[in-house]
């Protein structure tokens, strides 16, 4: 079985450099993004199993990124989101959740809540199952 790919975007470069670092040594596979456009083509082309969002990004937001995930999706398959953000007002977490992320992390972070978020996605997605797949 291949390793979960994960895809997280961040401007911040030192986060990304060092959160990627360690998201692979735990093991996973990691494509990395320095805008919201970048993590939207990343999307597409790289088909990541689960997703690392940062809201406030340059080209597009991680809020329109995710819009843009749930509205027309480029896989069959589910592709869980989990917002790591600055953002930590009661209404940006409220919006995260209604464009249907799946979990929401507010900065600064411990790496250790960002593996267990993706370990938890990892472990929902065989069990998750896309209309038409009941």
């Amino acid at each position: 079985m291949s390793p979960i790919k994960v895809l997280m975007a961040d401007d911040e470069p030192d986060v990304l450099a060092i959160m990627a670092k360690k998201i692979k040594a735990a093991g996973y596979d990691v494509v990395t993004a320095a805008d919201g456009q970048e993590a939207w083509d990343k999307i597409i082309v790289e088909n990541p199993d689960v997703i690392l969002l940062d809201i406030t990004m340059p080209k597009l937001e991680g809020f329109e990124v995710l819009q843009r995930l749930r509205e027309t999706p480029p896989s069959k398959k589910w592709q869980p989101v989990i917002i790591i953000s600055a953002r930590e007002e009661l209404k940006d977490i409220q919006k995260g959740y209604s464009l249907e992320a799946d979990h929401y992390l507010t900065k600064p972070c411990n790496i250790d809540d960002v593996l267990n978020g993706i370990r938890l996605m990892a472990q929902l997605i065989p069990q998750h199952k896309t209309p038409g797949e009941y």
